[in-house]
């Protein structure tokens, strides 16, 4: 029998008209609809008049039922994976039930659609050449320190989602780490009432303890200057003396004359006025 195959179904984020042909056209075809929510999913399909047979698929079973619905498509079964806004697998259980299907060999498929972080990027008004995605920040307090140091030295566009009741603490904690940052916030996407307030960090901050968030939010941040942080090595290197600068470097294991050679480097100098400096 031939395998059925996996359709990573893409739906819209707020506006209805948001969907594609292919993917209605997908979601009446295949043999089962795994949804995210299947009550909320259940409104989309009535009003594409969708009569697919749909089963849940979330955080909560993400890997006992990926194994149920693998055994159906290994069985010739095709399944549609929806989640409740946006593009599958992008910050959801998705990932794991393509994962699993790839691993046993079921073919997997994408239909592009909406998604969140890209649609509020490209209204930001930030640099979309490089971005990163970190969706939700976690929160585990040491793994959420973690992301925030390494967010300090991202150099690209950063996009985070954030609920409207941590909003505020969210941009505190990411005013606290990386200093002032120009943002966007978007919120309502697709929707009537769209906003794309761009603001910064301390002025996000002080707006919304007067005014309350509301709707789920797309925070785009810009990313750290890499001229600025040149500058800020530089001026650490200036802040050391030539034998501890070279001292530095021996002590990762640099041979003498490779220290030296690095710390030149690092100070704009030439090899000679190091050698000379160290005498």
């Amino acid at each position: 029998m031939e395998q059925g195959k996996l359709y990573l179904c893409a739906t819209p984020i707020g506006n209805l008209e948001d969907i594609t042909m292919r993917v209605i056209r997908t979601l009446k075809e295949v043999d089962l609809i795994a949804a995210e929510d299947t009550r909320n999913s259940i409104r989309l399909l009535n009003h594409f008049e969708i009569r697919t047979p749909m089963t849940s698929y979330h955080e909560y079973n993400r890997i006992e039922k990926a194994h149920v619905l693998i055994d159906k498509m290994l069985a010739g079964q095709n399944i549609a994976l929806i989640t409740d806004a946006g593009t599958p697998g992008i910050s959801d259980p998705g990932e794991d039930l393509v994962r699993l299907s790839r691993e046993a060999g079921i073919e997997v498929t994408s239909l592009p659609g909406a998604c969140a972080c890209v649609t509020a990027l490209t209204i930001s008004g930030l640099p979309t050449r490089r971005f990163c995605f970190e969706a939700f920040l976690p929160q585990e307090k040491k793994e959420k320190q973690q992301i925030l140091e390494e967010l300090q030295t991202e150099t690209r566009t950063v996009i985070l989602y954030e609920a409207p009741h941590r909003l505020v603490r969210t941009l505190q904690e990411l005013y606290d780490a990386l200093g002032e940052r120009r943002i966007t916030i978007c919120r309502e996407l697709t929707k009537k009432h769209e906003t794309a307030f761009a603001t910064t960090l301390s002025e996000a901050i002080t707006y919304y303890q007067t005014q309350e968030p509301k709707g789920e939010c797309v925070i785009v941040m810009e990313g750290r200057s890499r001229e600025e942080m040149r500058q800020e090595e530089q001026q650490r290197w200036e802040e050391m003396s030539i034998p501890e600068h070279v001292a530095y470097y021996e002590a990762q294991g640099q041979s003498r004359k490779d220290a030296m050679k690095l710390a030149a480097k690092d100070r704009g100098v030439s090899k000679r006025e190091i050698y000379a400096a160290l005498l």
